[in-house]
C-alpha cells in the first residue's frame, strides 16, 4: 500500500507495533460513539490486531486504512480510510467507496481529519475512482463538517450501509 504525504502528516500502512495505539484508541466510547461501522469498544491488543486483519482483508489496488502519523512529532493521531462499503443486512460489499477518518481525541480540533482526507481523495482520483461517499453519524457535527469543507455534497439519510442510519455524502456532482 502506497504512503501518503500531507503538509503535516504521514499516511502510512498500518503495522503489529501500531496494536498498542490502536487498542488506545478504539478503546475510547469517546471516539466509538462517532463510527458507524464497528462500534465495539477494543477491549485487548488481540482485538487491535484482528481489526488491522480485517482491514487488510479488505484493501486491494485502489482501497487501503491508512495509519495518519503527525510528521513533526512521529506520533500516530488516527486512521484515514478508503474502503468498500458494506451493505446492511448482509455481509455484502457495496460498489461505492467510502472515505473515513477516526482520530484520537488527543488529535481532535487540529484540522487532521480534513488534511488526511484530502490526501486520500487525492489518492482515489489518482486510482481512477469515480466517485467516493462518506457517512457519518446522524449527531456526528464534527464529520460532517469535514465532509463539508472537503466539498462533499449531502444526499441524506439512508439505512443502506452498515445495519445503521447515517448520512450520506458524496464526492460526485450532479
Amino acid at each position: 500500500m502506497q504512503s501518503l504525504i500531507a503538509p503535516r502528516l504521514l499516511l502510512r500502512e498500518w503495522e503489529e507495533k501500531d496494536a498498542g495505539f490502536l487498542l488506545d484508541m478504539y478503546s475510547r466510547p469517546e471516539v466509538k460513539r462517532h463510527l458507524v461501522a464497528d462500534s465495539q469498544v477494543l477491549r485487548d491488543e488481540a482485538e487491535a490486531l484482528a481489526m488491522l486483519e480485517r482491514w487488510r482483508a479488505r484493501q486491494d489496488e485502489a482501497h487501503g486504512v491508512w495509519a495518519v502519523q503527525d510528521r513533526a512529532t512521529g506520533h500516530l493521531v488516527g486512521t484515514a480510510l478508503l474502503l468498500r462499503m458494506m451493505l446492511s443486512g448482509s455481509s455484502a460489499v457495496a460498489d461505492e467507496t467510502e472515505i473515513g477518518w477516526h482520530l484520537h481525541p488527543d488529535a481532535w480540533g487540529r484540522g487532521y481529519a480534513t488534511e488526511a482526507a484530502v490526501a486520500v481523495l487525492a489518492y482515489a482520483a489518482r486510482s481512477s475512482l469515480t466517485g467516493v461517499y462518506a457517512v457519518t453519524g446522524p449527531d456526528d457535527s464534527a464529520a460532517r463538517a469535514v465532509c463539508r469543507r472537503l466539498g462533499m455534497r449531502h444526499l441524506g439519510t439512508t439505512d443502506r450501509y452498515y445495519d445503521q442510519t447515517c448520512e450520506l455524502y458524496t464526492t460526485l456532482r450532479e
